[in-house]
């Protein structure tokens, strides 16, 4: 029987990249033939790794059984039947599943929001994760072919995990009620808003913003920390942003093709396990996501932590199956 930790499984969201934020900006829409297509690329970057076994979770859209169907790899292709209904909760469970069964590499194909979902129910998963979504910053846009690649040689334990994938950082939040959330980007206070809005977050609501990762280049509200410093992935410390009137107005891509102008009073450093209040009345949005409501009376206590899920980088992978010539016949 195959190792179930020499195996790569794969969890595809089937509804991302098509959300009302396409309408709203100008994101590009991921068809179920461009996710199908996507993961056979993943897949035979896999296999040729040296995975003999690969498990992808099963959805009613058929994206990972469509994927798979007559292709031609030499390996063990099996449909996890999940009972998908299309929901948050099939990555959950998915995940969860793959968990159990010891498979310790997934591939994912969705944006912030799927790999937040399998961050807060499997901390210590690994992960491979490709973009599909509107304003990611946590998957890559990574070609699936090589990503495949690299997710197998750690499946396969031709390189060290240890060098090749750090764990990745976690806002944890903690609300008023006790009940706790977790963001992997960033968790922002937002005024005049309400759970459940899936528009772009109009930038004149923006309070403060906690994000753990801050780059010039990527799209979102954390752009807006990073027009003004960098805080790169593996820097240990996060950046707080508040915004308010009166503050100087800094132009960021908020969505695909959406510029706005953000009124920024302060950029401050926070340090790992450093403890910030984010205030009300307001509601928290996290990796774009408006899930909860802070009232007046009861900030929610965020705090960064390095205990997130081990994120594959590529190229550094690849670099270390090249240099130990994993891909040459002699």
């Amino acid at each position: 029987m195959t190792d179930q930790s020499e195996t790569v499984g794969i969890i595809a969201n089937p509804v991302s990249g098509r959300d009302i934020r396409r309408v709203a900006a100008r994101g590009g829409v991921s068809s179920a033939e461009d996710k199908r297509n996507r993961i056979a690329r993943a897949v035979i970057g896999a296999v040729a790794a040296g995975v003999t076994h690969v498990v992808a979770m099963k959805e009613p859209f058929g994206i990972a059984s469509g994927a798979l169907a007559d292709l031609p790899v030499d390996a063990d292709l099996e449909i996890l039947d999940i009972g998908a209904r299309v929901d948050p909760m099939d990555t959950e469970r998915a995940a969860l599943t793959m968990r159990e069964r010891g498979i310790r590499v997934i591939i994912t194909l969705g944006g912030d929001g799927t790999n937040r979902t399998i961050a807060r129910a499997w901390p210590e998963a690994v992960l491979v994760p490709m973009s599909t979504g509107t304003n990611n910053v946590f998957p890559s846009l990574v070609e699936p072919t090589v990503a495949g690649a690299a997710a197998g040689l750690v499946a396969m334990s031709l390189v060290d995990l240890y060098a090749v994938a750090p764990r990745s950082k976690v806002v944890h939040l903690k609300l008023s009620d006790g009940s706790e959330d977790i963001a992997l980007i960033d968790a922002a206070t937002l005024a005049n808003d309400f759970v459940g809005n899936r528009l772009p977050v109009d930038a004149t609501n923006l309070r403060q913003l906690l994000v753990t990762t801050a780059m010039p280049d990527t799209i979102g509200v954390s752009s807006v920390a990073g027009l003004h410093t960098t805080c790169r992935a593996d820097d240990d410390a996060a950046i707080l942003v508040t915004c308010g009137a009166g503050g100087a107005l800094t132009t960021a891509p908020i969505a695909p093709g959406l510029y706005r102008e953000v009124p920024v009073k302060s950029v401050q450093k926070v340090d790992l396990e450093e403890e910030v209040e984010l205030l009300g009345p307001s509601t928290l949005a996290f990796d774009g996501d408006r899930e909860h409501q802070v009232s007046a009376d009861g900030p929610a206590v965020a705090v960064v932590r390095r205990d997130g899920p081990r994120v594959i980088d590529v190229a550094r992978t690849l670099e270390a199956g090249a240099s130990q010539g994993v891909f040459i016949t002699k």
